[in-house]
């Protein structure tokens, strides 16, 4: 998956004292598109130096000991040399370490542009000098890097399991998914999702694994399953246009590695306890 890239080490903590210098790498987005370009080693960012605005750069986080900083100016940033590609296609020609700093870069990046003024007094924010957080000068309030909690789904019934393709955009096979609701417990949310997408029971909920997936702000959790009575499904068709259930010789993984759901539809697929 995206965060497995032993033996290099990826380091989340705050460094306050971090320095800029010249040849940082910095992390560029607009919207979803990334500021690259490829070279024999992989995505190449541009450096600090050519981005020439340092009050518009902050520290995101390192890998081994390469740190990496995070542009949050207002205006989009202009490197000759260096153009925007979106992430999924830059996803496609990128390896583990690659991925991990293009989804956390674009999760931080965004959290900075949303975060950028506070929702409670619509004061504009500050970067807080010792803690990665937004600091708001009049409500005197901290707002920290949004994670939100979501589920993946292997649901199983007998040698089957059941995949689905999202009705718009990503459009490779994938499992159900979901975020959970206030009140609700993860094992909640697993029961809840697979009846609202498939319309189907299930019971002996167990937890696989967990992932960090920058793309959606999202912290993943995914459990494996199996159908509680009928296996009758019932999409739904607003957000689905696939929901059938496979036997593992049917299963058609996704094109790269990076993802829960390929490991878990990998898991299967090799016939692995699930």
């Amino acid at each position: 998956m995206i965060q497995d890239i032993a033996p290099h080490k990826f380091h989340n903590e705050y460094r306050p004292d971090a320095v800029l210098a010249g040849s940082s790498p910095v992390i560029c987005f607009d919207g979803r598109r990334m500021l690259a370009k490829t070279g024999d080693e992989g995505l190449i960012l541009p450096a600090a130096s050519m981005l020439g605005n340092a009050k518009d750069i902050h520290y995101g986080f390192a890998i081994d000991e390469t740190e990496y900083f995070i542009y949050v100016g207002k205006k989009t940033a202009v490197v000759p040399g260096f153009s925007y590609e979106d992430i999924r296609s830059l996803r496609r020609c990128s390896g583990n370490i690659d991925g991990m700093i293009m989804f956390t870069g674009f999760h931080l990046c965004q959290w900075y542009k949303d975060f950028a003024y506070c929702g409670r007094c619509g004061s504009r924010n500050e970067h807080h000098p010792v803690e990665r957080a937004m600091h708001c000068p009049v409500c005197d309030r901290n707002m920290y890097p949004r994670i939100m909690p979501a589920v993946i789904i292997g649901v199983i019934d007998g040698d089957r399991l059941l995949l689905t393709k999202y009705r718009e955009g990503f459009n490779n096979y994938a499992l159900v998914a979901g975020f959970t609701e206030i009140g609700e417990t993860l094992e909640e949310t697993v029961s809840r999702e697979v009846m609202e997408e498939a319309g189907l029971k299930v019971k002996n909920i167990r937890y696989y694994k967990s992932q960090p997936w920058g793309l959606a702000g999202d912290i993943l959790a995914g459990f494996y399953c199996d159908v509680d009575g009928s296996n009758e499904i019932r999409m739904d068709e607003n957000e689905l246009k696939l929901a059938q259930f496979m036997t593992k010789d049917e299963i058609v993984l996704q094109p790269d590695s990076f993802s829960l759901t390929n490991e878990m539809m990998k898991r299967f697929k090799d016939g692995l306890i699930c």
